[in-house]
């Protein structure tokens, strides 16, 4: 077979018939010749504190996950009871973490992209294709493609939101035991009004973004 063609205009936006088919644009793939699709999502880029977390997630042709959508549509316990099963059923699943330092040297925007593409470099065996959430490309030579809120429309992607959502959650709860104050257990890092009072009482932790608007910095007199 000859190699495929990695012209992204083949795949086009004009019709939606993933609002009917949750693997239309993986099976568009398949058909033009790619056989590893995997769907790649993050989460994390608006909270205060805490790391940006990727998922990506290979899925075998046939793979159902009909209880999976959209991590935000699905209720906590829900995502929880999916993670194994995602797992379970997937050829292989990769989790991508990036600092809240590197958020801070570089912008939230470059640390999601690296969030995403450890992620995809941890899958084995590695895609020959990959189903992007969001506008903006992965620094990786594998052809993709970026879906406008794509964990909506490409099952591969519901799953990953699913598996970063849930391990960021993880790791949230576990700052939580370590600085109880800001309510990390409940607001995941977001700037809730609970979140900001305490930012005022105490300052920000080690796990603040000092980078963000709303974060108070010490090395600037502020907290």
């Amino acid at each position: 077979m000859s190699k495929p063609p990695e012209n992204l205009s083949l795949f086009s936006d004009h019709v939606d018939p993933s609002l009917s088919d949750p693997f239309f644009f993986e099976g568009l793939a398949r058909r033009t010749g790619y056989r590893l699709i995997a769907g790649v999502d993050e989460v994390g880029r608006g909270p205060l504190a805490g790391p940006v977390v990727a998922a990506a997630v290979i899925l075998p042709q046939g793979c159902a996950l009909d209880g999976v959508r959209d991590s935000k549509q699905m209720t906590p316990k829900a995502r929880e009871a999916a993670f194994p099963v995602i797992q379970a059923q997937a050829l292989s699943t990769g989790i991508g973490v990036v600092s809240r330092e590197y958020i801070d040297e570089h912008n939230i925007l470059k640390a999601a992209l690296e969030a995403m593409r450890r992620a995809i470099l941890t899958l084995a065996p590695r895609p020959d294709f990959i189903l992007v959430d969001g506008i903006s490309a992965i620094p990786l030579s594998i052809p993709q493609r970026c879906l406008k809120k794509g964990d909506r429309r490409s099952r591969s992607i519901s799953a990953a939101s699913v598996l970063a959502k849930v391990y960021r959650d993880r790791i949230m709860a576990a700052y939580h035991l370590m600085y109880p104050a800001y309510g990390f257990d409940r607001n995941k890092g977001y700037g809730t009004q609970q979140h900001r009072d305490a930012l005022k009482q105490h300052g920000p932790s080690p796990f603040h973004r000092l980078s963000f608007k709303g974060v108070p910095r010490i090395d600037q007199g502020e907290a």
